[in-house]
């Protein structure tokens, strides 16, 4: 049965109180008394009373929401930040806040409805003077700062500014994948229309400037091996006066306003360089003879390693660094390796251990030119070297057999080197009358390759003739940079100081069928193609690398490998 329980205060109380006594005195006094029988009966348990509780009864109602996979991504990958605390206004007295709050409420009332009238603070100057302001903590005024310097907006923002760009430059981009364009009806009016022509021309897109690059020299450029999408582009002096702080950018299609990457160096860059096992790696010549290696996945300015300790270092502008990718056979140094040629005439092989040592391929020595005797029978007068060192410009690797390449010099001669042998040229190609400034190697026809020079000149080689097969020669301006066609054998692109040419061997071999003359007062400076696409890259002395699109020129078909090879032989017979 459930128990009776009253209050103490209870009236009733004291007659309970005693019946209670009463039945314990006896049961106290049932031992041994006769006057207590034993029997058995029946007790009939009462009602159980109803017990009411304070307590507002508990509504109970369905709700549901839909979430998304995005939902749910967000949710989980949130963190968990306190409630931002907002200004607090209160009165100065609580308690007589409380007592007046239905007046205060009128008063707002009557203050909010007063702002029509033109003078806010007249109608609630009495209620400023009664309250106070409390202050908000240092935490929430820093919590804005915390929100937009935290990593994850900053990627936010990274992201959405590349939809933008990209948003921005649709038509554009649309024509460098050569894909189709998609123009707005309602803005046909402001969209650029390319005309429609059937000779070959170059057609501008855009340029990857900034502010940081603007008026650096572009000094080398490069994609990555990996991600066709990413440029690296070099920025540096050429002349020893001009000298001042270098830049190594890494550009991305996705976003042309701005680069991905800015590293700052101390020297100008002269050359850089992506890896192909690690496209990740970037390697930079710089001015000073410092070679360095960048992580481009770090955002860290300071490469990972460089030569600068380096008692072997090169000490005079390292001209060019490229990847190469060795054959199993060379013994120790399997895999990837990096080359670099300087003009203390050393062409160095840089090891990835445990910092970045080196050691020569070659050392390039002067060879002088050769002179015809006096008929009178006087002996030859020797030449006097102030330095026995060639002072190396370019080089480029066989791509048929890593152990061979060819190295031009500031003399105007290419040596044909080996990996395996360094003492002496395995041949040696004189026809420039000036510094070799760039060769390239022909990715169709594996013999033949090209070779400019500060003569004016650009020469076209096979590799079994010491005497070169071509010869062009538009300007009389020294010939920067040279570039074979990834896409067709015939193709090449070529830059002096004033304008880009495009040569089509199959239509003239006398003139370029493409000539862009550069804007005033600005040199061009660098020329690269594109990997997979019809377009071409300039770099010039203002630090803009822009993007041409070719037009109507010859793609790259299988016959014109044969093509090639039979222009060479006819130009061999009739010289014969």
């Amino acid at each position: 049965m459930p128990a009776a329980v009253i209050s103490s205060d209870d009236p009733q109380a004291e007659s309970i109180n005693l019946r209670s006594q009463t039945y314990a005195d006896l049961c106290k006094n049932r031992a041994g008394n006769d006057r207590y029988v034993e029997r058995m009966m029946q007790t009939i348990n009462g009602a159980p009373k109803s017990k009411e509780v304070q307590c507002e009864p508990i509504l109970l109602e369905d709700a549901g929401i839909m979430a998304s996979v995005w939902d749910l991504y967000d949710s989980y990958n949130s963190e968990e930040t306190p409630p931002v605390v907002m200004p607090v206004v209160e009165t100065t007295s609580r308690s007589e806040s409380v007592a007046s709050s239905r007046s205060t409420t009128s008063r707002k009332t009557t203050s909010v409805a007063s702002m029509d009238g033109g003078d806010f603070f007249s109608s609630t100057g009495t209620d400023l003077d009664r309250l106070s302001v409390i202050p908000v903590p240092y935490e929430s005024v820093s919590a804005g700062k915390e929100i937009l310097q935290s990593e994850k907006f900053q990627q936010d923002l990274f992201i959405m500014e590349r939809v933008v760009v990209e948003n921005i430059f649709q038509g554009k981009l649309a024509a460098y994948r050569q894909l189709p364009v998609l123009i707005d009806p309602e803005a046909a009016d402001d969209t650029e229309v390319i005309p429609n022509v059937t000779s070959p021309s170059l057609d501008r897109l855009w340029s990857f400037v900034c502010e940081v690059t603007k008026g650096h020299n572009v000094s080398s450029t490069s994609w990555n091996k990996k991600n066709s999408d990413l440029l690296a582009v070099g920025y540096g002096q050429f002349g020893f006066k001009e000298q001042k702080g270098g830049l190594a950018c890494c550009w991305s299609l996705k976003n042309t306003t701005w680069p991905e990457r800015i590293y700052k160096c101390e020297s100008g860059v002269t050359a850089l360089d992506f890896s192909a096992l690690s496209p990740n790696l970037l390697a930079v010549g710089m001015y000073n003879g410092t070679v360095a290696i960048f992580n481009v996945q770090s955002k860290e300015n300071v490469p990972v390693l460089d030569s600068s300790d380096n008692l072997h270092k090169h000490t005079c502008p390292v001209w060019q660094v490229k990847w190469i990718e060795q054959d199993s056979g060379l013994g120790d140094d399997k895999g990837e390796i990096l080359v670099s040629i300087c003009a203390d005439g050393r062409i160095t092989r840089w090891h990835i251990r445990k910092g970045l040592d080196c050691s020569d391929l070659m050392r390039l020595k002067r060879t002088g030119r050769d002179r015809l005797k006096k008929s009178t029978g006087e002996k030859e007068k020797k030449e006097a070297f102030i330095s026995r060192q060639a002072p190396g410009m370019c080089f480029d690797f066989l791509p048929t057999d890593s152990n061979i390449y060819l190295a031009g010099t500031e003399e105007g001669h290419i040596h044909k080197c080996s990996c395996s042998y360094n003492e002496q040229f395995l041949d040696t190609y004189r026809a420039h009358k000036g510094p070799v400034y760039k060769l390239a190697w022909s990715p169709f026809c594996p013999d033949v390759f090209l070779s400019c020079s500060a003569d004016w000149c650009i020469h076209l080689w096979r590799q079994d003739i010491l005497q070169p097969i071509l010869t062009f020669s538009a300007t009389t301006n020294a010939v920067h940079d040279i570039m074979w066609s990834p896409s067709s054998p015939l193709v090449f692109g070529a830059v002096n100081e004033n304008r880009v040419e495009i040569w089509d061997l199959s239509v003239s071999i006398l003139d370029p069928i493409i000539v862009s003359s550069a804007n005033p007062g600005v040199k061009l400076t660098t020329l690269l193609f594109a990997k997979n696409t019809d377009c071409v890259l300039i770099g010039d002395s203002d630090g803009q690398v822009s993007v041409y699109t070719l037009r109507n020129v010859s793609s790259g078909e299988a016959s014109q490998v044969n093509a090639l090879c039979e222009l060479i032989e006819a130009t061999l017979a009739s010289q014969l």
